[in-house]
């Protein structure tokens, strides 16, 4: 009987091994894996961090806290890998009152609505608001501050993420069911689609905000970075980054970016800093290149494809010092760029921009590219 006992253990404590080590498994060489581990406990869920790895060795790690793309790993051009983004080493970080929602998915509204209202259908809506009397990113708890459902589809490149947001949830109309798949293509990109539906109309506008730098660190600002951005027009706004209505064109102007040009040349000659949206010249609504960034001293380039008619270019003016993210490093003023596909700002009160009312019965949809090389 105790040999039975002891046999049986021996088995338990082998097959306990084997699943610890298929979670954890190193990725092999020239395949496709997705890895987790957890990353801790928030409002009584499970956080885990989920790795995808492609065959030519790019890594991207996300949270199912926020959807929040942690890291993600590219070559230079000395085929060195590097950590092209801005976090936290921990979830303590993420969940910190000064987290600039580094990496993270953002709704039900991107971007800016002002006063936090609107009127829908002859109904007056107040949001929460978290930014100078506006409401930012979805209010005060948007999508970035919640607990997704994370499942991984077949394929070992994909890791899919849902949500209800329900009725009134930050005083928006309508259960709102979200998802999200992050995917890693063969050819170094990571691919971005979301979906939506509504049981009532209301406004979504769902986009990601990775702080790119592609020096993977040795870089203390992005300054030096070359971008292009494929539009001729932007939104004015006003003193608290509400559009005015006005759609100026960049000719001639600092945030003329049609040729590439460094970010840091006409930085000063625009108040607070880059924080803009620009009108894309779209030709249909397919995926279509809108932006390239180039950093000369590590060699890489990030092309950002897009379906989304905007694009909000940031250069992390609010960044102070007082951040400690990944290995210690204190992210300064414009120590990295946001390149936030969307739909305008403020769009629920500007009826001459592209609508963002859902409906019941309709389907939100929109994919986003954002693919590394060097040169």
């Amino acid at each position: 009987m105790k040999k039975q006992i002891s046999l049986w253990l021996i088995a338990a404590v082998a097959l306990l091994a084997a699943c610890n080590s298929n979670q954890n498994k190193t990725p092999e060489a020239g395949k496709y894996s997705v890895t987790e581990k957890s990353f801790g406990v928030f409002e009584n869920q499970d956080v885990t961090q989920y790795t995808i790895t492609n065959p030519s060795g790019m890594q991207v790690s996300i949270i199912n806290y926020g959807g929040t793309v942690t890291s993600i790993l590219t070559p230079d051009k000395d085929k060195k890998m590097g950590d092209v983004i801005l976090g936290f080493d921990s979830l303590a970080g993420y969940l910190q009152k000064g987290n600039p929602y580094f990496g993270c998915l953002v709704g039900r509204y991107g971007n800016r609505i002002a006063k936090g209202k609107f009127t829908l259908e002859k109904q007056n809506y107040q949001l929460t608001v978290n930014d100078h009397g506006n409401t930012l990113h979805g209010g005060l708890k948007g999508l970035d501050k919640v607990v997704w459902k994370a499942s991984k589809p077949s394929g070992d490149s994909s890791l899919k993420l849902t949500y209800t947001s329900k009725d009134g949830d930050q005083g928006f109309p309508g259960n709102l069911e979200v998802e999200v798949t992050y995917t890693v293509t063969s050819d170094n990109a990571l691919e971005i689609s979301y979906s939506a539906t509504t049981d009532k109309p209301t406004p979504v506008n769902l986009t990601n905000h990775c702080y790119f730098n592609l020096s993977g660190g040795k870089e203390a600002t992005i300054l030096d970075h070359e971008l292009m951005i494929n539009a001729d027009k932007f939104t004015a706004v006003d003193s608290l980054l509400i559009p005015t209505g006005l759609l100026p064109d960049v000719k001639g102007t600092p945030m003329d970016f049609t040729s590439s040009k460094k970010i840091g040349k006409d930085l000063d000659s625009v108040k607070g800093g880059y924080d803009h949206n620009w009108v894309l010249n779209r030709k249909g609504n397919t995926l279509e290149q809108i932006a390239t960034v180039y950093d000369a001293g590590s060699g890489r380039v990030l092309e950002v494809f897009t379906t989304e008619p905007g694009l909000q270019f940031y250069t992390g003016n609010f960044l102070d010092g007082t951040l400690h993210g990944k290995n210690n490093w204190v992210y300064a003023q414009h120590a990295a760029l946001c390149l936030e596909t969307q739909h305008f700002p403020d769009g629920p009160n500007q009826t001459s921009f592209p609508n963002t009312i859902l409906r019941p019965g309709e389907k939100y949809s929109h994919v986003t590219r954002y693919k590394f090389s060097t040169k």
